[in-house]
């Protein structure tokens, strides 16, 4: 227990003692800890002058954004594969060994297809905003259109103009919903 002074004693030779105290420096107001700047912060002035991203985090980005979402919806897939092959005589610890097999095989397969989408995406946007030195909505769509026809190649020539096709009009959807958060979304 702590010390407490006894103050029915009169004597003046022991005064009260005043206890250490470990926390008497983190009396701050708790909102004080958590008041962060809303600007951005940059090491240096050539970092808070540029409008966008470099090339080398565009590709980071978008290949780690592809794979991660890649791999979270192929594991979905997987599992409900596995739910669907399950039969009536089998055992959880089987049941469950094919649902970890089947998610992780299918997380695996779809990860690495959307991220090496992810990567030509950026790798072909970058090189059309070097190119034309400018930063716009066509960058975008015109990467898309080169990603699909790009990664549908070996297919043939029809399939690459479909996957072209359609990777311009995801590219432009995504541009385009993405202005409308940007506009009717307050964050």
């Amino acid at each position: 227990m702590a010390h407490s002074p006894d103050h029915e004693s009169n004597s003046d030779s022991n005064p009260p003692k005043r206890l250490y105290n470990p926390y008497q420096d983190l009396e701050v107001p708790i909102r004080n800890l958590y008041q962060l700047p809303t600007s951005p912060e940059h090491l240096f002035i050539e970092e808070a002058q540029r409008k966008h991203r470099s090339w080398g985090e565009t590709l980071t980005f978008y290949t780690g954004c592809g794979y991660l979402g890649g791999a979270i919806g192929g594991a979905g897939v997987g599992f409900v594969e596995a739910v669907k092959s399950f039969e009536k005589g089998d055992t959880n610890k089987l049941r469950l060994n094919k649902i970890l097999n089947s998610s992780g095989h299918a997380g695996r397969t779809w990860g690495n297809r959307l991220g090496v989408i992810g990567l030509l995406f950026a790798g072909i946007e970058s090189g059309i905003t070097a190119a034309r030195d400018t930063d716009d909505v066509f960058n975008s769509v015109a990467a898309g259109l080169g990603t699909g026809a790009l990664y549908r190649a070996a297919r043939g020539v029809r399939s690459a103009a479909v996957a072209g096709a359609v990777g311009g009009v995801v590219a432009g959807v995504a541009i385009a919903a993405k202005q409308g958060l940007k506009r009717y979304v307050p964050i």
